[in-house]
């Protein structure tokens, strides 16, 4: 983190600010801090800095590619009659042989494609790097001056990673409408039990999509998160969480631990296409949701228990 940044966290940038969320200078001697945290301003700032840092565009600007290559790539292989050439229509992620039909199927072949690896590893990232980062920065001593500050730090951290996870989705979703819209034709929608609903409502179909996906991710947040809280290392605590992902992954992958595949947390990521049929089915998207409410209740209190009771030097 730069100086810049630690400066306007902790309200040291020459003036001694007194909003809500601030570090406020404390009497005692220069250098000592107070921070209020009874207002909405440290995740105010927390959401800013986490969106402004290089590190985050730069991985926003590798999701908003994905669709772009995946509709390039899907423009190239169709035929003048509108059909993949070279009889490959079946191949590719879900929904990929729709797109050439309507450009809105887009949305959900770069989600399908996505969720598995490139969504999880960015959040995952952004995750591990919640608190290790601010150790390894040498700024969490000073986001910790109040009392009670760990607790309300941390939620604040947890919430700010799920906003993450609701933009990472949308970055998706809006690039691959808008490059969908400018490759192929729009219009009426063919659910997966072949029935017909129009484009408006297959935006919303989309929009609450984008949402679930975003919600699918709460568990790696959570997960990342405790991970953070273990070391002072935020390169450290960023590859760990990366790591677990894909060793959760390749478990999820081998047959003869069916057994342990629904209590993975990436299980039931692609149920959110249940949500294209007629009616709505639920099933698998509540087993989604509630698992990983509860990962994120274990891991969330895991990461409360090591937090609050560990010693900051950082």
């Amino acid at each position: 983190m730069s100086r810049a940044e630690t400066e306007r966290r902790t309200g040291d940038a020459g003036r001694a600010p007194e909003g809500p969320g601030l570090l406020r200078r404390a009497p005692g001697g220069p250098g000592r801090f107070r921070r209020v945290l009874g207002g909405p301003g440290l995740f105010r700032s927390e959401l800013i800095i986490t969106v402004r840092r290089w590190r985050t565009l730069a991985l926003l600007g590798v999701l908003a590619a994905v669709p772009v290559l995946i509709g390039i790539a899907v423009k190239i292989q169709t035929g003048d009659d509108g059909t993949p050439d070279g009889g490959h229509g079946g191949e590719g992620p879900a929904f990929i042989t729709q797109v050439t039909n309507n450009g809105l199927f887009l949305v959900f072949a770069a989600l399908a494609a996505t969720l598995p690896v490139f969504l999880p590893m960015v959040v995952g990232v952004v995750a591990g790097d919640a608190i290790a980062g601010e150790a390894s920065a040498g700024t969490l001593r000073y986001l910790l001056v109040a009392p009670a500050g760990r607790t309300r730090l941390l939620l604040v951290k947890y919430a700010t990673t799920l906003v993450f996870c609701l933009l990472a989705t949308l970055t998706v979703a809006v690039s691959a409408l808008a490059t969908g819209a400018l490759l192929f034709p729009l219009g009426d929608v063919t659910t997966i039990s072949g029935t017909r609903i129009s484009f408006g409502e297959g935006l919303l179909r989309a929009g609450l999509i984008s949402m679930v996906v975003a919600a699918s991710l709460a568990g790696l947040a959570a997960l990342g998160l405790f991970v953070s809280t273990l070391t002072g290392s935020g390169v450290a605590a960023m590859a760990t969480t990366v790591g677990l992902l894909i060793t959760v992954q390749i478990l999820g992958a081998i047959p003869q631990l069916e057994a342990v595949h629904p209590y993975l947390f990436p299980h039931y990521w692609m149920s959110f296409s249940d949500l294209l049929r007629e009616p709505l089915y639920w099933d698998e998207v509540g087993r989604n949701l509630g698992l990983q409410a509860v990962y994120a209740a274990v891991f969330g209190s895991a990461a409360w228990a090591c937090f609050t009771s560990k010693d900051i030097t950082a």
